[in-house]
Formats: C-alpha cells, sequence, structure tokens
C-alpha cells in the first residue's frame, strides 16, 4: 500500500517513535504521551524519548524567559502589583 502511494517503507514502529518525538517536541505532558503509547512507567517513556528533553528545556526555558520579559513590561507601565497578579 506505501509503494502504491509513493510513501517510503517505514515501520509501524518507526511511526510510532516519531509520533511521540513530535508531540513532546511540541510540548505534550510526558504521562499524555505515555498513555497514547500504552507504557506502564512514566520513566519508560522518558527513558527512551530522552533525546527531546533539550527541547523541553529550550521550550521551558524560552517561556521563563518571556514571564520575566512580561513583568519588566508591566512594572515599566504600572507600578502596581496587582497588573501581574503580584508574583513579578
Amino acid at each position: 500500500m506505501l509503494e502504491k502511494a509513493g510513501l517510503p517503507s517505514i515501520r509501524f514502529h518507526d511511526l510510532r517513535h516519531s509520533v511521540a518525538t513530535l508531540l513532546l517536541a511540541r510540548g505534550v505532558h510526558p504521562k499524555v504521551v505515555q498513555g497514547i503509547l500504552g507504557h506502564s512507567q512514566i520513566g519508560i517513556t522518558m527513558d527512551i524519548y530522552s533525546h527531546v528533553l533539550s527541547i523541553m528545556h529550550q521550550k521551558a526555558m524560552g517561556k521563563l524567559n518571556e514571564a520575566f520579559t512580561h513583568c519588566d513590561e508591566e512594572e515599566d507601565t504600572n507600578n502596581d502589583d496587582t497588573a501581574s497578579g503580584g508574583w513579578c
């Protein structure tokens, strides 16, 4: 069927691995990916897909940077702590 559609021969396991990697890289929570894959323990998922962790770390740091940048912008325009929920 793949050949007829002009697609390369790909094993089902390779597709499964690709889906998990794409989901994790796009910020889907690892517990959700664990459930999709049917792994009994989160450690299995994270051990297999640990190569995605660096992407997840980069995204987390980017979000943290955005949060602090947003706080700086709020402080410049409003000296009242309530504008940012009081945590900035």
